[in-house]
């Protein structure tokens, strides 16, 4: 059976050199290298500030935390019954 795709991980090191291991294939075996790049994970803030109707939302809501305005509370035993189920 021919091999016909070969799939790594790998990081890129010094220089931008990207290593991976071939040793199925023959010597002189013509490949097409396609990288795909895994995007760093989004962090919750850089998430919420991300468009300008989330940024607005997150400092409206900041806002009202600093005014205690407009604000819910509620107890751990209140919360519980609401929201778990």
């Amino acid at each position: 059976m021919m091999l016909n795709s070969l799939k790594q991980t790998a990081i890129v090191g010094p220089g931008g050199k990207i290593e991976i291991c071939a040793a199925e294939l023959p010597e002189g075996t013509q490949v097409e290298i396609i990288v795909l790049i895994t995007p760093a994970e989004l962090d919750a803030t850089d998430y919420l500030l991300s468009t300008e109707a989330n940024r607005q939302q997150l400092l409206e809501a900041i806002a009202h935390v600093e005014k205690r305005d407009n604000l819910v509370a509620f107890t751990p035993a209140e919360w519980h019954e609401k929201y778990c189920l």
